[in-house]
């Protein structure tokens, strides 16, 4: 495998292919899987407060024979820290528990609660040197335009669910306009509508001598989207790193773009009704606390 790197707004470079470990809450699970991306080739890891594993991820990368300064690790600050003090207690407690003296890239996790106060913990961070790049994840464009307009660091990159079945081309076309990086979570859409069974991507594969979830990662290649696949699986582990080899045509683009449904497979995170069922527990205790 020749290892593919996309170069950020502030100049830094970070691979386009990331290892995820989003729902490996097993803590043993979740330190095997990540050893063992590390021996596939991965070079770069995304973690988060809200997934319970930096811990265990911290124990991987120590006990790996990579150096440091070869990893890319992404953390991300979850809602209920979203404000500047307790952002700032948020870095330095990831930062903890992975057991590192820097993060290369750190996202506001959801652009929820005081995004503004948290954003200023995290430029303070990345002008300190404990972050090396800060960026969003879940920001509509609006939002996203909102921070750039209102903040004196430009994120580097806004992660977003994009897959076959929400694949997001306003988005992308509009994030990319700006300079920033798009990332895309949840590529496989989790397995949903049998993605990997889906008779327009296996028959694209075919021709290829590839899988349905590599023609995916490598529609999202071409499409100069950052991805971050996860599984727990070390044939799979090899098989995502295993893209570059061929290329897919026009043809094959548009027959994916047919696939759209142009919704997300999860959730909206415009709907208000979502988001005080998911985020609102949190962003009233933040409130709360705030206030004593």
């Amino acid at each position: 495998m020749v290892e593919q790197q996309v170069k950020l707004n502030n100049g830094i470079e970070m691979p386009e292919i990331g290892f995820g470990v989003f729902q490996i809450v097993d803590a043993k699970q979740c330190e095997t899987a990540v050893t063992q991306a590390l021996q596939a080739g991965y070079r770069a890891i995304d973690t988060a407060t809200a997934y319970q594993n930096e811990t265990a991820v911290g124990r991987a990368i120590k006990k790996s024979d990579r150096k440091r300064e070869d990893l890319f690790i992404t953390s991300k600050l979850w809602v209920a820290d979203a404000s500047y003090q307790r952002a700032k207690a948020g870095i330095d407690a990831s930062l903890d528990r992975l057991g590192l003296d820097y993060l290369d890239l750190y996202l506001l996790h959801q652009p929820y609660g005081d995004v503004i106060g948290a954003w200023r913990a995290l430029e303070e961070a990345y002008r300190a040197g404990k972050i090396r790049a800060i960026g969003v994840s879940n920001f509509s464009t609006d939002q996203l335009k909102n921070l750039e307009l209102t903040t004196t660091v430009k994120p580097v990159i806004d992660q977003i669910e994009i897959n076959p079945w929400y694949q997001q081309s306003e988005a992308v076309q509009f994030i990319q306009s700006e300079g920033i990086q798009v990332e895309a979570w949840a590529p496989f859409a989790e397995g949903k509508h049998n993605v990997f069974n889906n008779r327009t991507l296996v028959k694209i594969g075919e021709r290829y001598g590839k899988s349905a979830g590599q023609v995916i990662l490598r529609w999202l290649y071409q499409r100069q989207i950052v991805v971050i696949p996860k599984t727990v699986h070390q044939a799979r582990m090899a098989a995502n790193l295993d893209i570059y080899d061929f290329v897919l045509d026009k043809q094959d683009m548009a027959q994916i773009a047919t696939l759209d449904q142009r919704h997300s497979q999860f959730f909206s995170h415009r709907d208000p009704v979502a988001i005080d069922q998911i985020f609102g527990t949190s962003i009233r205790k933040n409130r709360t606390e705030l206030k004593r």
